[in-house]
This record gives C-alpha cells, structure tokens and sequence, in this order.
C-alpha cells in the first residue's frame, strides 16, 4: 500500500465508484460515518482526516480490488487508481451472446502441440 499522505480525494472518490460502492457502503466496509467519507473525498489535494479513517478507507477499496498509482512508473499521468478484480456483480458476460465467430475461437491444434 502506498503512503496514505499521499492520497488524494479525487482518487478515494475514483476509487470508490471504480469498486462499484457507494459512499454509505464503503464508509460502513472502512468503519467510518457517511460523512467522513465524503469529507474526505471532497478534499482538495492530499485526504484531509484522521490517519486512521484514511488506511481503513484505503484498505476497504484494496480489499475490494483497487490499486492505488502514485504516477511512479513509466508513462505515468499522475495518481490515480486501478481495478485489480472485477468490482462484484460488474461483469455479467454469456460468452456464447459475446463470441460472434466461435469456429476462429476453437482449438483445431493436435494434442501436444505448444503455442
């Protein structure tokens, strides 16, 4: 986990809807009231509010699948956040509606074949 100092309420508040929560659901997954949460999202810059409110909040989104950036990596736009799993109920998909082509699909290679 990245230092919690660093996080910004644009990236909580991203973070958030990228995990699929509403505020009254991830401020009761992070032990915290309702309006925290939006306080601390609605901070300008860095999360303003207790330490601890920050890395509860900041580990409810982890344990929900989010990866905070701090723009430390190569090709990098600033801070910001990524979905490491599907947020929970997101991704509905019937494969058999979504593959139009499925002979292309297929594996028509012999057995023991690599690749």
């Amino acid at each position: 986990m990245r230092e919690i100092n660093h996080i910004t309420g644009k990236q909580l508040a991203a973070a958030r809807v990228l995990a699929g929560l509403g505020q009254v659901e991830l401020a009761k997954n992070a032990n915290v009231s309702a309006p925290t949460l939006r306080r601390m999202e609605a901070s300008e810059g860095e999360v303003k509010g207790m330490a601890n409110n920050v890395v509860a909040v900041v580990r409810a989104l982890e344990a929900a699948g989010i990866a905070f950036l701090d723009g430390d990596y190569s090709g990098a736009g600033g801070p910001g956040v990524r979905l490491l799993a599907p947020a929970r109920g997101s991704i509905d998909v019937n494969e058999k509606q979504v593959i139009q082509y499925r002979e292309v699909f297929e594996n028509d290679a012999p057995p023991g074949a690599g690749g």
